[in-house]
């Protein structure tokens, strides 16, 4: 692990029985650490296991194998006392803030719930001045802390999640698709309130999300997941200029370009065939059965995770050469013009 590492997830996995002898399994070997005051990025389609590995990281799931480190202690081995020292550094912000607030709570019961879960500020007043406080470094006053969530608009509704999972002052903060049941116009707003946090109060952040242009600009590093495995990992700089996997490069070939005459010359990748259930995966590479270079070895053989350059991984048979014969097939070089 490294010095700077504060999370590391090894070889994760979490299988869920779903009766008459079938698993699904929903992340099948994730690994991968989070520095210290960074984000780490998450990205794939709906179903690839991202939301079950960010509840599986901070315990709301039993792990089915693997490891998961925080500040050098396993997570899931941890007792009632240390499990409840690492709820208050690490905290969760919920994908629908319609669905994760109480509704029948003000949002002074809901924020300062945690805090007397966990004895912080025992006295009355201390506490309401520190909900109060949460309130207006989310971008809301105190005047909202008797309202009701019904009362809030969505992009409202998320800065008071927002509040809650800083009521405890963690260190990391687990956002779980934070801003996908959010209109457009709310979204880059909520993703700049989060980096404006991080840097006020030095956070480290696991970005869930599915939405590529908005993880760019919020993450560090990004990890590219499909049917429960990790396919790429790389910073986002090079990510977006060097895509090596074919599933990233489909993706990247998604997200629209504002300059008319680039986006009319580019090619899109359209993946052909539904989405393998994982329940029933593809036996060797799972991304086999929808990509247009797989190869013989592909249906055989599960791809090695492999440094292709500084700190880019990918699990991909074109670039081992022991299955290529020694040819470079380095996709990225031939399809760039295609995604970039």
């Amino acid at each position: 692990m490294s010095n700077d590492a504060l999370l590391q997830v090894n070889h994760l996995k979490k299988h869920f029985h779903m009766g008459k002898g079938q698993i699904l399994k929903a992340v099948d070997g994730v690994s991968f650490e989070i520095k210290r005051g960074e984000t780490f990025g998450i990205v794939g389609e709906s179903g690839c296991g991202k939301s079950t590995a960010g509840r599986a990281i901070i315990g709301l799931y039993d792990k089915t194998d693997g490891q998961v480190l925080y500040d050098g202690k396993d997570v899931h081995k941890m007792t009632e006392k240390e499990r409840s020292a690492f709820h208050r550094k690490m905290q969760m912000i919920f994908q629908d803030p319609y669905a994760s607030l109480n509704p029948r709570s003000t949002v002074q019961e809901i924020i300062s719930e945690p805090m007397e879960v966990q004895g912080l500020y025992p006295d009355k007043k201390e506490r309401q001045a520190r909900v109060h406080q949460l309130l207006e470094d989310v971008g809301l006053n105190k005047d909202h802390a008797n309202r009701y969530p019904h009362e809030f608009s969505g992009g409202q509704r998320q800065r008071i999640g927002i509040a809650r999972a800083l009521s405890l002052d963690p260190d990391f903060i687990i956002a779980d698709e934070p801003i996908s049941a959010l209109d457009v116009s709310v979204q880059a707003q909520v993703v700049n309130l989060l980096k404006g946090l991080q840097k006020k109060k030095g956070l480290t952040y696991l970005f869930i999300a599915h939405d590529l242009s908005m993880v760019k600009h919020i993450s560090d590093r990004i990890g590219v997941m499909y049917l429960g495995n990790l396919v790429e990992l790389t910073t986002s700089q090079e990510l977006y200029s060097n895509p090596l996997h074919p599933y990233t490069q489909a993706l990247l070939s998604a997200i629209p370009i504002p300059d008319p005459d680039i986006e009319d010359q580019r090619e899109r990748i359209i993946l052909k065939g539904e989405l393998p259930s994982p329940m029933n995966p593809p036996s060797g590479c799972v991304f086999r059965t929808r990509c247009q270079h797989a190869m013989d070895a592909c249906a055989q053989i599960k791809p090695e995770w492999q440094e292709i350059n500084e700190n880019h991984f990918v699990a991909c048979h074109l670039y081992n050469k022991e299955i290529t014969g020694g040819n470079d097939r380095t996709m990225a070089a031939a399809s760039k013009e295609n995604v970039i």
